[in-house]
């Protein structure tokens, strides 16, 4: 066999695996516009991270115990996420909303419940008496800029969604405007 005859039937491999490959990729790329628009959602994924809701040492409600309850969201993706007007919610609608905060990619925030200067890595809900999470059973909820859903986190009973009712029932009732709340029960 000669040398030009084995580059000839080299080269003829070679096209024809290109050519498997070039159809095995083409579905993917000619659903072009359904396959963008999933890409361009997914690029940061804004979740729910850690949760501190039961402060660590004793209730007394300072400003100091107040911020070591806390949750963390995290961007998870590599673009930045500007969490202008989205909103971090307990199951009893006690409401955080955030301001102008653009979220790195990769990076973490963690939102206090007490008193603070906001800085990129931690915000404060600015309460003054009273706690948001329950130490024995709530859901964090995450929602974008529209009010839409982003990701919840639960534990305790709410982790099962059973005896919501019951357990809501048996809790103290908190005042949701915390402006106005010189009175804070923790559950």
């Amino acid at each position: 066999m000669s040398a030009s005859r084995t580059v000839r039937r080299l080269v003829a491999t070679g096209l024809a695996a290109g050519s498997v490959v070039a159809v095995v990729a083409m579905p993917a790329s000619a659903d072009d516009g359904h396959n963008r628009g999933r890409h361009h959602q997914s690029y940061s994924r804004v979740v729910l991270g850690s949760i501190q809701y039961d402060s660590p040492g004793r209730d007394d409600y300072s400003n100091r115990s107040l911020n070591r309850e806390w949750v963390e969201v995290t961007n998870t993706g590599y673009r930045p996420v500007n969490l202008d007007g989205w909103t971090l919610s307990d199951r009893d609608g006690n409401r955080y909303r955030f301001d102008d905060l653009r979220l790195a990619g990769r990076a973490t925030v963690r939102v206090h419940t007490g008193r603070g200067y906001d800085t990129r890595t931690n915000v404060y809900q600015d309460r003054r008496i009273d706690y948001v999470w329950g130490n024995y059973s709530d859901t964090a909820t995450l929602r974008d800029n529209r009010g839409r859903t982003v990701d919840t986190k639960s534990w305790g009973r709410d982790r099962d969604h059973r005896n919501h009712d019951r357990d809501h029932r048996n809790n103290d009732h908190r005042n949701n405007d915390h402006r106005n709340n010189d009175h804070g029960h923790r559950r």
